[in-house]
This record gives C-alpha cells, structure tokens and sequence, in this order.
C-alpha cells in the first residue's frame, strides 16, 4: 500500500529534479522510475504518481517563469516595446509550443523563458505547461509499472530499480550530450548532385 509520505516524496522529487535549469531528467524517466520503487502497480496509484510527477515538473518550471517575468520588469523601455511587439506574434502559439515541449524531449527553457521575458498569463503558462506533462507522466508510470512487472521474472526488485536509475542517468546525458536538431538535419540533409562528367557541354 502506498503511503501519503510516499506520495509527497514523489511530488518533492519531480520538483527537485525539474528545479535545476537545463539539466534535469526526463519527467517520463522520473515517473517510470518512482512507480517502480513504490512498486504499487494499482492503476489509481499509477495515475497519481503521473498526476503528482507533473504537478511538481510544472511548478518548478514555474519557478523558472516567474524570475524571467520579473526579470523583464528591469528591461529598458526599447527593449520592453520590442518584447511587446513579438509577444503578439507568438501569443495564439504559446500554449501550442509549451505542451508541445512538455510532452517531447525537446528542451523547455528555450520556450518558457521568452515566454516570461514577455510576460505570457501565469495561468496559460501552467495550464498548458501541466496538461503536457500530464500526458507524458501518466504514460511513464504505466510503463514503470509495466517494466517491474517484466523484469522481475528474471531480476529482484532492488536490481531492477538499480538498472532503471542507470538507463535513466545513462539516457540523459546522451540527450544533454546530443544535438538532435543538427543530428537530424545531418540525417535528411540533401546530398549534392555530383555532375555527370560525361555529359555534353
């Protein structure tokens, strides 16, 4: 049986985790790793540990929101016009982009902190920021839970736990380490046309 303590250690932990700036984890990697040490497979506890996991990724992130939207009271009158200015441009995306990078790997600060520079409502910022979250967490605990079932046919639950907490460090610093946008580009990138020699001028 999961305990209340239980579960505030697992808000605590994604706050924690999602608290430090450009390098935290992977939010699916956290709820999938804290499912599998409470190793309470109940759907209603899989779901809460989502729901908490994503609470606390949202609130950090907010965290992170709220210096950047103070932080832009302090700009210059020019730069504040200017801000302004982009600020409509990206207004009717905002919650499209911030779910958008709550649900994918793709890096949150480049989007939450332009969005705190041009002062984006609090309230849109978190609903959007947490729904994507949601999304991704509740999948994770599911697969915690799916993953603990698996492999406890051939290891104990402590070396599973050990080889989930492992995967994860070793999955994200290949994700901090790796460029996937120029990887990509590299991948899809058109190769030149090499001119036929013998053709005719």
């Amino acid at each position: 049986m999961t305990t209340p303590i239980e579960l505030i250690i697992v808000f605590l932990s994604s706050f924690g985790f999602n608290l430090i700036p450009f390098a935290g984890p992977s939010n699916l990697f956290i709820a999938s790793n804290l499912a599998l040490m409470l190793g309470n497979f109940d759907p209603i506890v899989l779901m809460t540990i989502g729901f908490l996991v994503a609470s606390g990724a949202a609130l950090a992130k907010s965290v992170h929101y709220l210096v950047t939207f103070f932080v832009g009271k302090r700009l210059s009158e020019k730069q504040r016009q200017r801000l302004d200015a982009e600020a409509l441009k990206v207004k009717k995306w905002a919650a499209l982009l911030l779910f958008t990078v709550a649900v994918t790997p793709i890096p949150d600060e480049p989007v939450i902190i332009p969005l705190g520079l041009m002062k984006y409502s609090p309230v849109k910022f978190f609903s959007a920021y947490f729904l994507g979250k949601l999304c991704i967490t509740v999948v994770g605990a599911f697969l915690g839970a799916w993953t603990g079932t698996t492999l406890t046919e051939w290891l104990t639950p402590s070396e599973t736990v050990v080889l989930s907490v492992i995967l994860t460090i070793v999955i994200t610093v290949i994700m901090l380490k790796v460029d996937f946008g120029k990887l990509a580009q590299r991948l899809f990138k058109k190769k030149p046309k090499i001119p036929d020699s013998t053709a005719k001028q």
